[in-house]
C-alpha cells in the first residue's frame, strides 16, 4: 500500500475520514490493570474471539462508509495495541509518533515507526517527554492537549515550539480517566461531548465558550460515552448501550452508527481510541 506524504492531513476531528490506521485485537488482554475500567473486568478479562469479531464489524462499517483502512500487524508482546490512537497523531500535514508513558505499551511506537519507514513516510518522534494520542484533539488552529499521567506539560511545550502556527491549549483533567478523549471529544466546529466532573469548572466554562457542550452522564462515561468517532458528514460511531448520548447526538442532527464494542471497552477504550486517522478531507 502506498501513501503519498502530502496526503497525510488532519485539520480537525470531524472532517470526512479517508484513511485510518487500525490494529486487530488478536492478542488483546488485561495483563496489567492500568485504568478504572480494567479494574472491573480484570477477572473476566477479554474474550478475544468476541473482541476480534466486534473489531471486524467496526472495520467493515468503516470500509462501507468509504474509509480506507490501514492495518498494523498485531504483536503478541503488546496486549493494548488495538488502541492505535495513542501511538501517533496527525496535526495538519505533520505526523507525530508518541512517547508512551506506561511500560506495558512501550514498544508499540517502534512497530509504527517501522511501518512508516517501510512506506517512506516522514514523522517526528517524541523521545524525551511522554505524550499519547488519546490526549491530543485538533480543531483548526487549536490543539487541545490533555495533561495527565500519560501526557506531561513539557511535551505540550515541545509541541508548541514545533507548531508555532497552532494554538496549543493544555487541558488538565483527573488522570483516573486515562486520556482526554475519555472525558472530552469534539464533534463539529460547534458541538463537543464532555464529562464535566473530570475537569475543573473553569476549564469547563472555557470550553463552553468555544463549543455547545453535550454532557455525558457518569454511567455512560464509564462505558466510553465520550469516546465516539466522527467520520464526517455528521456521522458518528457510538456504542448501542450509550442510549442517552446517542439520543442527544440524534437531536443535534448526527447520524449515529451503532456498533457493539462491548468487549473491547472492557480495556478502557472505544472507537476513537481504536482509530488513528491519517487523512481527513
Amino acid at each position: 500500500m502506498k501513501i503519498i506524504q502530502d496526503q497525510i492531513h488532519c485539520q480537525n476531528e470531524y472532517g470526512t475520514l479517508q484513511k485510518v490506521v487500525l490494529c486487530e485485537p488478536q492478542y488483546m488482554e488485561i495483563k496489567e490493570v492500568i485504568n478504572d475500567v480494567q479494574k472491573k473486568y480484570k477477572h473476566d478479562n477479554i474474550d478475544r474471539s468476541l473482541a476480534i469479531s466486534q473489531h471486524q464489524l467496526f472495520e467493515q462499517t468503516l470500509r462501507n462508509a468509504g474509509v480506507e483502512v490501514i492495518k498494523l500487524k498485531p504483536s503478541k508482546n503488546h496486549p493494548e495495541q488495538v488502541f492505535t490512537r495513542d501511538i501517533g497523531f496527525t496535526l495538519g500535514n505533520r505526523f507525530f509518533i508518541s512517547e508512551m508513558a506506561n511500560p506495558i505499551r512501550q514498544g508499540e511506537e517502534e512497530i509504527l515507526a517501522q511501518w512508516m519507514n517501510e512506506h517512506g513516510l516522514s514523522y517526528m518522534e517524541f523521545s524525551n517527554y511522554s505524550i499519547e494520542g488519546g490526549d491530543v484533539i485538533i480543531d483548526g488552529n487549536r490543539v487541545f492537549i490533555g495533561i495527565s499521567d500519560r501526557t506531561c506539560l513539557m511535551a505540550v511545550e515541545a509541541l508548541q515550539k514545533e507548531l508555532p502556527e497552532f494554538e496549543v491549549i493544555p487541558i488538565p483533567f483527573n488522570s483516573k480517566y486515562l486520556h482526554l478523549d475519555c472525558v472530552f471529544n469534539i464533534l463539529s466546529s460547534e458541538d463537543a461531548l464532555i464529562y464535566p466532573d473530570a475537569l475543573d469548572p473553569e476549564i469547563v466554562n472555557s470550553l463552553a465558550s468555544m463549543y455547545h457542550l453535550i454532557e455525558v452522564s457518569e454511567k455512560e462515561q464509564f462505558s466510553m460515552g465520550t469516546n465516539v468517532l466522527s467520520i464526517g458528514q455528521n456521522r458518528v460511531f457510538s456504542l448501542p448501550i450509550n442510549q442517552d448520548v446517542n439520543n442527544q447526538l440524534r437531536k443535534h442532527g448526527y447520524e449515529v452508527l451503532e456498533v457493539d464494542f462491548s468487549e473491547i471497552i472492557k480495556s478502557g477504550g472505544s472507537f476513537r481510541c481504536c482509530s488513528m486517522p491519517f487523512v481527513r478531507q
